[in-house]
């Protein structure tokens, strides 16, 4: 049965040569392209994994950034898209993104965009990865989005190497403080029933007996609902609908819920304002920088102030009526709307908003050590409290 495949070849000058050939096997391509005085480099089946990313490799996210801050700089060089992909597959990046950079250069030699190439191979280059690089392609900025991106990358890894930093003391407390609590309920507490057997026990008392209980005989069906609630939540957020009523609730979400919807319009205003500076219509710069929020909910809203805008309205009155923007970014729209400014003051936007959404992120960390150390708290005043309230009663008794 004839099946498709992808060769890559070089003539005996060294040219490189793509295409896509029917053939019964790898052997009868390479045959084939002996006869054309060919040198087969690399022959894939069409339809099968395309990364080692798809396979599972594991690959960093830091060395993505290091792709895309390079490609940048090459690209503003002047070197041509294909030489300098070749330059970065043999870069010593991480083995599986050398593999996947080979496949991309591939791809966009056979005629298709970057951003399509990168597509498919979402392990190393996300959807909004993805979206950004399309929107720049589109736009002719290509360059400054791959160095956006790069920077992006290096303070999104700069900040996740602080936070995992600042929650390890938090961390060593919960697994800790979680250990104390189970070996009390399963050692400690079966030990005082005997003694509180023929006594009226207090609300903590029964809620601390039932849960050792359920530890010590019932833990196999506590492990079942645990996995039963597991998958059914993994199953709706995989929805569509599941994911709009998490993306609401996470948006609701006291600190978190703030951080993520900054992190989200400063996305779109970057993006929205540097196509916008390029030259990019309004309709098709919304249509694109909505993709790159990361955010569904004000994804969908964006959508909804397109069609406002398409209709000849404002930009700064649909989005007010979303609720998602603070008022202070809504007025700044609406008065560089006025000036027919709106480029520049939304890349303005996005650089204040990003250094105030940092500083909240700072001060999130700092909440975590005393809120986790409060509900520790809690937790073994509850246990004290249903142990020892019987024990004084007892004594009060006798007494």
């Amino acid at each position: 049965m004839s099946r498709s495949y992808q060769y890559v070849a070089r003539t005996a000058a060294g040219e490189e040569v793509t295409g896509l050939m029917q053939a019964d096997n790898e052997s009868a391509v390479a045959r084939t392209l002996d006869e054309r005085q060919l040198f087969p480099v690399r022959v894939v089946e069409q339809g099968e994994p395309r990364t080692a990313a798809r396979r599972g490799g594991k690959i960093a996210m830091r060395h993505v950034g290091g792709v895309y801050g390079q490609l940048s700089d090459l690209l503003k060089a002047g070197v041509p898209m294909l030489r300098a992909l070749d330059t970065l597959a043999r870069a010593s990046f991480n083995r599986n993104l050398t593999t996947v950079i080979q496949k991309v250069r591939d791809d966009v030699a056979a005629g298709r965009t970057l951003s399509d190439a990168m597509n498919e191979h979402p392990r190393a280059f996300t959807s909004l990865h993805t979206a950004m690089i399309r929107a720049g392609e589109q736009a002719g900025f290509l360059e400054d989005v791959l160095a956006n991106l790069a920077a992006f990358i290096e303070r999104v890894d700069d900040l996740r190497s602080r936070v995992r930093g600042a929650m390890i003391y938090p961390l060593m407390l919960t697994v800790f403080g979680l250990a104390a609590m189970t070996f009390i309920l399963i050692f400690l507490v079966p030990q005082f029933k005997p003694v509180f057997r023929n006594m009226p026990l207090p609300l903590p008392t029964v809620l601390l007996f039932a849960l050792s209980e359920m530890l010590v005989h019932h833990w196999f069906l506590m492990a079942a609902l645990l996995l039963l609630a597991g998958l059914g939540i993994h199953g709706m957020l995989t929805s569509q609908w599941g994911k709009m009523k998490w993306e609401r609730w996470r948006l609701k979400m006291p600190v978190l819920g703030r951080v993520t919807t900054m992190v989200s319009i400063t996305r779109f205003c970057r993006i929205l304002g540097t196509m916008m500076a390029n030259g990019v219509p309004i309709i098709q710069a919304l249509t694109i920088s909505k993709d790159a929020t990361g955010c569904l909910v004000l994804a969908e809203s964006i959508e909804k102030a397109t069609e406002n805008v398409r209709a000849g309205e404002p930009l700064a009155e649909p989005l007010k009526v979303s609720g998602l923007f603070p008022a202070e970014i809504i007025e700044m729209i609406a008065v560089a709307e006025e000036s027919n400014q709106l480029e520049k003051v939304l890349v303005q936007i996005a650089d204040t908003v990003e250094r105030r959404t940092n500083r909240q992120v700072d001060l999130a960390v700092r909440l975590v050590e005393p809120i986790i150390l409060v509900l520790i708290a809690g937790a073994i005043g509850f246990m004290a409290v249903g142990l020892y309230y019987p024990i004084f009663n007892m004594a009060k008794t006798l007494r």
